[in-house]
């Protein structure tokens, strides 16, 4: 009698696969059987967003080796979680994925703080505060109001997780935003923050033209940016510790934010923020020297009005959110588009299209947040040429690909398609491409 072939489980989502093949690690099984699951560094054991935790059958997956023992014990792992890039399935067992979007791998970085005490590190801090938020309060029902929170608090946090951030608090009308908890450069922790308080100003112009006005307001903003180091880490009862961050710069970033009011501005930055970008970064509108409360000193500020030259992270990031709002029927129209541009093309997708089209959504979103992480976006990149090659798909594809996608994007954006969106899509296109092809020079 054969022996029986191994089972693998995924919980949350209740689907129970048959292996009928042997497969290097669990992530190819995910990917085989089009079930999103988050690997943003290609498989390569280095983001742990592929993490899973293993419900039923421990004793039937491969022992982690020592590259995953020193990640576990960095990240204070329980025996339990493994990365799914790197476990190999010998039998039965029941897993459950523990990232499911690519909101959530910015926070992951927290991970790396000392579990006991914490440290002191570096770090650029974002204040964004609603304006006159108490005479719209007045102006709604309970209900409307909550629903109008919630989207203001969704489409200001997006730029904050698309670039390496994480959300600190929400504080009443006000949300804040750290970069750099888990190391890196001073200087992309501040283009990152840059980038994530112009999305913002995008976001909110947005909201304002397409969702609030039926509801006759407009939401309008101040926020503050600034950069020095800051005590990470976990703070409070042994049993009940939370994520605390204390030190000057938070106070200062806060009361920055406060001096929009008076300067009639959207967005300032101290001085000491804006010497940690390149000198070309961004476009400078007023700037002042003002006393800020409770401090001896006097702080420069400058207004940014925007970047200085085409950015394309911040175009894309800008409407990724309205690009998929609806998943399913941007799917559909790529894939009926690439179809009719390329008909021999259709061969090599011979599964469930609604699966394959949510596998495509989940990489183009997983792609567009990991820009403000390069180094994992390379080695997801590459290895997604790989799988690219696998399937089929020839190089001399690329360029149709394009045009396909590029055609769909400005299909769904509607009036929200511009030049400069047109150019950002095409560079993001070009950069993600360049670097699946080069996979198949290997």
């Amino acid at each position: 009698m054969p022996d029986a072939k191994p089972k693998l489980k995924y919980v949350g989502i209740n689907r129970e696969i048959e292996l009928e093949r042997d497969y290097d690690n669990i992530l190819e099984v995910s990917i085989a059987h089009k079930i999103p699951h988050l690997h943003e560094c290609g498989g390569n054991g280095r983001c742990t967003t592929c993490r899973i935790r293993v419900i039923d059958g421990m004793h039937h997956v491969s022992p982690p080796d020592e590259w995953e023992r020193k990640v576990a014990r960095i990240r204070n792992w329980d025996p339990t979680i493994r990365l799914a890039c790197q476990t190999k399935l010998k039998g039965d067992a029941a897993i459950q994925r523990l990232v499911w979007t690519s909101a959530e791998i910015s926070k992951l970085q927290m991970e790396t703080l000392p579990a006991d005490v914490g440290e002191e590190r570096s770090l650029a801090i974002l204040f964004c505060d609603m304006r006159d938020f108490t005479s719209i309060a007045s102006q709604h029902t309970n209900f409307d109001l909550a629903h109008m929170l919630n989207r203001f608090f969704t489409i200001l946090g997006d730029p904050i997780l698309m670039n390496d951030g994480i959300i600190y608090q929400y504080a009443g009308d006000e949300i804040i935003g750290l970069f750099g908890t888990g190391g890196g450069s001073e200087e992309k922790n501040c283009m990152d923050a840059l980038r994530a308080g112009l999305g913002m100003l995008y976001a909110v112009q947005r909201l304002n033209k397409m969702e609030l006005k039926d509801f006759s307001t407009v939401f309008q903003v101040g926020i503050g940016i600034h950069f020095g180091h800051a005590f990470v880490g976990n703070l409070g009862h042994p049993k009940h510790k939370q994520f605390t961050v204390l030190g000057d710069p938070v106070n200062v970033a806060s009361r920055i934010q406060n001096q929009n009011k008076d300067l009639k501005t959207q967005l300032l930055v101290s001085k000491n923020f804006l010497d940690q970008l390149p000198g070309d970064t961004a476009r400078i509108g007023k700037h002042s020297s003002v006393s800020l409360k409770g401090k001896d000193e006097v702080f420069e500020l400058f207004e940014i009005k925007g970047f200085a030259h085409f950015d394309t992270n911040l175009e894309v990031q800008a409407t990724l959110d309205l690009l998929l709002k609806n998943e399913d029927r941007f799917a559909q129209r790529f894939y009926e588009k690439l179809f009719i541009r390329a008909p021999g093309v259709q061969s090599l997708f011979k599964k469930n299209m609604l699966e394959q089209g949510r596998m495509l959504t989940h990489m183009l979103s997983g792609i567009i947040y990991s820009l403000s992480r390069p180094e994992h976006l390379k080695m997801g990149l590459h290895q997604l040429g790989k799988q690219h090659i696998h399937y089929g798909v020839k190089k001399e594809y690329y360029p149709i690909l394009k045009e396909v996608i590029l055609d769909a994007i400005k299909e769904e954006l509607g009036d929200a398609h511009n030049g400069n969106v047109q150019k950002a899509w095409e560079n993001a296109i070009d950069l993600v491409t360049a670097v699946m092809k080069e996979s198949y020079d290997d």
